[in-house]
């Protein structure tokens, strides 16, 4: 019996290339994953075992999606690009566990698409080497989307990834790390240099996996939280108040109400947002919505 050679292999992956005349396609952020290690690293950090549905976005020609083939029960990898669709039907022929959809993961209903193929009641992992320029997007898909997931473990810019998990006041802490922080836990778990990539990425990447969690003040409708929050840092060097006024308007009526509600919610109309953690911010919109400033 001829040996397997892992598609993730080096010379591997050169030769699907060549065969199929395949380049890295700027416009959908490819990059192919050729370190076995880090391949192998991901399956572990999501826990794969062969009781778990799996979700995969962007397989590209399958590097990834072979691990997880044999480590989950069942992996269904969305492809936003046609041709790797095409490519991934032989590369992936081996495994009767793997089934490739066709689409752009952001216009695709996942939660009907998961109780369709794993049923209403499934858990699901979501494992992925995300498109560089659409990351925060597809993030912010996933953790809004009404299904129920174990872990997200996601590939992205180490840039993006200090982001989610940054402390309070920091250069990086902002919209993004707060939002995430609403629906999760975020750890960085491996740091990925550019040469495990073919071709090598101009950034360095990072692994990281996110575990879902519950606010400790938990909103009926938390758009209207992360309206609030994005409306408190539209100008980071600017004061809460100055941002607030500029939100909801400088009549007088407006700004008793503004006033009103930072009172109730203990907050210092002179500090910056980037000094108030998410149960502040929570506590500060739930004032305003409390003064009819925001629903």
């Amino acid at each position: 019996m001829a040996e397997i050679i892992d598609i993730a292999d080096p010379m591997r992956t050169q030769a699907i290339l060549n065969t199929y005349g395949l380049h890295a396609k700027k416009k959908f952020g490819q990059n192919f994953l050729t370190d076995l290690d880090v391949l192998h690293g991901i399956v572990d950090v999501a826990e794969i075992t062969d009781e778990d549905y799996v979700i995969e976005i962007g397989p590209g020609i399958g590097s990834l999606t072979e691990q997880l083939a044999r480590a989950a029960k069942k992996v269904l990898a969305i492809e936003i690009d046609t041709q790797m669709v095409r490519v991934l039907g032989e590369t992936l022929q081996n495994y009767d566990n793997v089934k490739v959809i066709a689409g752009d993961i952001l216009a695709l209903d996942l939660a009907r698409i998961i109780a369709d193929e794993f049923g209403e009641s499934a858990h699901v992992k979501v494992v992925a080497n995300l498109p560089y320029y659409i990351t925060t997007p597809i993030l912010m898909q996933l953790l809004r989307t009404n299904i129920t997931w174990d872990n997200i473990v996601v590939m992205m810019q180490r840039e993006v990834a200090e982001r989610l998990n940054a402390d309070v006041g920091t250069k990086a802490y902002g919209v993004l790390t707060l939002t995430i922080q609403y629906f999760a836990n975020a750890k960085l778990a491996i740091e990925v240099p550019a040469t495990a990539f073919n071709p090598a990425p101009k950034v360095e990447s990072a692994v990281v996996k996110l575990t879902p969690l519950t606010s400790e003040i938990v909103v009926d409708q938390p758009e209207r939280l992360f309206g609030v929050i994005k409306g408190s840092f539209s100008h980071r060097r600017k004061s809460l108040w100055n941002n607030m006024l500029q939100t909801y308007g400088k009549d007088m009526v407006v700004k008793e109400k503004i006033t009103a509600a930072l009172e109730r919610a203990h907050v210092d109309p002179s500090i910056r947002a980037e000094r108030l953690d998410l149960t502040q911010l929570t506590t500060l919109y739930l004032s305003l919505r409390e003064q009819g400033l925001t629903q």
